[in-house]
């Protein structure tokens, strides 16, 4: 172990413990016929729970951790030791990184590349002994100064070459440490003003990046997902992958709607004015969901807080549509979330993660008694029920016209008379399960 975690044994399930451990979430529980391990697919991030200092916007670094501040390959590695001691003893059985995360930025993008490098040696020998597989890996496109106005995006070809390096770095690495999917969060792909932008151009840009980076996975033989993170606004005030519904329109615009799918944070949905559970129902209803991003938001703050998230009623309604869409495939549940700056201690870091998958494994279960006892389904059907009827599928089919069924709803005297959708009673129903 690397000593800063050393304190920790492997937490087990022990439902009636006081001490560290899970009180709900038991791996090798049956839930609709898969062992919840297996429905969840828990993955810690490398950059909330190993690289972030504990700074805000009014304070810099509080937190005191033995591998900052992190600029040597030997302090990464070290970093990387606490990182796979925390993994081991949470018993998740996969984990997320940014390259940047994982090793210092080198003085060239050859030497960035061979450090990433030198760490994924690491990494296939801390998985190779047992540790978490990969759910995921991504570039950090965001932080470096070049990409200030944008990445793919930028005004400055250069940065686009920039910007197809360091991807193309971490997609390779992701591939050989054999990630299940592959994220692109365009964090500063939007602009500030339209005074100094021409935003077709950028988005034939962006199109055209992410259409190299599909045919760069289809080279080299990555089987793993493509992945596009929505957010609006923060950092970029106008940003090109506002939602759910934003990038599916950009995917269908560049031919790449059966090519990527989306990666939805919860945090991001409530910026976007949705709900996490719409954005969830939106993908499905789309075809383009692939993964999770589990925090919550401070309600009274007007910005991405990425907390550990605590509602078991929200996370039900999440869960619900996860389940109803099928479940996951090759995504996971991955907790973009990170302590407050006051939470000081390694037992904080522990307690976090294990406290919120307790809370996803409670909203999981609920979500599951809901789909098996049909108590949201049956009312959901029962109110379509009039679209089953052949006069009202014959409407939708290729020979009917707006004239033929203006001339029915005519003949025939329509006169339909409203029918309450039972809100509140449907809303009590999941309060039963929750």
């Amino acid at each position: 172990m690397s000593g800063y975690f050393s304190d920790f044994a492997p937490l087990a399930y022990d439902p009636q413990g006081s001490g560290p451990g899970f009180r709900h979430y038991d791996p090798n529980e049956v839930v609709m016929g898969k062992r919840l391990e297996d429905h969840l697919r828990f993955a810690v991030c490398y950059w909330h729970s190993f690289v972030w200092e504990g700074g805000d916007p009014f304070g810099g670094q509080t937190f005191q951790r033995p591998w900052f501040p992190g600029d040597t390959m030997e302090l990464a590695k070290l970093k990387a030791e606490a990182a796979f001691d925390l993994f081991r003893i949470l018993g998740v059985p996969y984990f997320t990184f940014h390259d940047h995360d994982v090793r210092p930025e080198g003085a060239s993008l050859t030497e960035s590349r061979k450090r990433l490098e030198e760490m994924a040696d690491l990494f296939e020998a801390k998985m190779a002994a047992g540790g978490p597989k990969l759910l995921w890996g991504t570039a950090n496109l965001f932080s470096n100064r070049r990409y200030m106005a944008g990445a793919s995006t930028n005004p400055d070809p250069e940065v686009f070459a920039c910007c197809a390096a360091t991807v193309r770095a971490c997609m390779e690495v992701t591939h050989r440490l054999g990630g299940e999917n592959y994220v692109l969060w365009g964090g500063r792909e939007g602009y500030e003003t339209l005074l100094n932008t021409d935003l077709s151009q950028e988005l034939d840009h962006m199109g055209r990046f992410l259409n190299l980076v599909v045919e760069h996975k289809h080279k080299i033989g990555f089987k793993g997902a493509i992945l596009i993170e929505p957010k609006p606004q923060e950092p970029t005030k106008h940003q090109y992958d506002f939602d759910v519904a934003t990038v599916y329109g950009f995917l269908k615009r560049y031919g790449l709607e059966k090519e990527v799918k989306v990666n939805i944070e919860q945090g991001h949905a409530i910026l976007a004015g949705h709900s996490f559970e719409h954005e969830l129902a939106m993908a499905n209803a789309l075809g383009i969901f692939g993964s999770i991003d589990m925090n919550r938001n401070d309600q009274q703050s007007g910005w991405d807080t990425d907390q550990f998230p605590n509602s078991v009623p929200e996370i039900a309604l999440a869960y619900y549509e996860v389940l109803r869409g099928g479940g996951f495939s090759t995504g996971g549940t991955n907790f973009d979330a990170k302590l407050r700056r006051q939470s000081l201690d390694a037992e904080d870091l522990v307690m976090a993660h294990a406290e919120a998958m307790d809370v996803c494994a409670r909203g999981l279960k609920a979500a599951a008694r809901m789909l098996e006892e049909d108590a949201l389904e049956a009312p959901r059907r029962a109110r379509y029920a009039g679209w089953a009827r052949p006069e009202a599928q014959a409407m939708l089919g290729a020979d009917a016209s707006l004239a033929a069924i203006a001339d029915r709803a005519e003949a025939e005297g329509l006169d339909p008379q409203p029918v309450s959708g039972r809100q509140e009673r449907l809303e009590a129903v999941v309060n039963r399960y929750v």
